[in-house]
């Protein structure tokens, strides 16, 4: 009974000191498991984050978008308006020409005004338009960038 009894101590002891090994090894997994946690969590915040500054500037490149898309559309307006202005005054200057109005150096001065304004505003306009483009590129590349965010989150 001895000699059994000093063999169960023995393999008590045993396993005493593998539980505590385990236990040890078990308390380690934990720690490294809330570390894990922890770092995941950060990831996604800062992912969220970055989520959200992307969002704010699609907001503002919608914005600027649609402000140079009524800035074009103003100044096509305003184009047409000088055209059917420098139509009218070709055709003073026509009848000036024929003998019919006043001077013909006031016409030639209202069509070269007219002429002037014309070429600003077709001037303006191309810069109008090249920014809309600019901005439509703009918010392809972010539209781009969002689905990339959206492969690494699902990741």
């Amino acid at each position: 009974l001895k000699e059994e009894n000093a063999s169960l101590r023995s393999k008590i002891n045993k396993l005493q000191i593998f539980s505590e090994t385990q236990a040890d090894k078990m308390r380690k997994l934990e720690r490294k498991l809330e570390e894990n946690k922890i770092k995941e969590e950060k990831e996604a915040q800062d992912l969220e984050a970055m989520v959200q500054h992307v969002e704010q500037n699609l907001q503002l490149m919608t914005k600027r978008a649609v402000k140079a898309e009524n800035n074009a559309t103003k100044l096509k307006q305003e184009n047409a308006l000088l055209q059917v202005q420098l139509k009218n005054y070709k055709t003073e200057n026509e009848a000036l020409r024929s003998g019919q109005s006043a001077s013909l150096a006031a016409v030639k001065q209202n069509a070269d005004l007219a002429l002037q304004n014309l070429l600003t505003v077709i001037t303006n306009s191309r810069s109008s338009i090249k920014q809309l483009v600019s901005g439509a590129e703009s918010l392809q590349l972010v539209a781009d960038l969002l689905r990339s965010v959206d492969r690494i989150a699902e990741v």
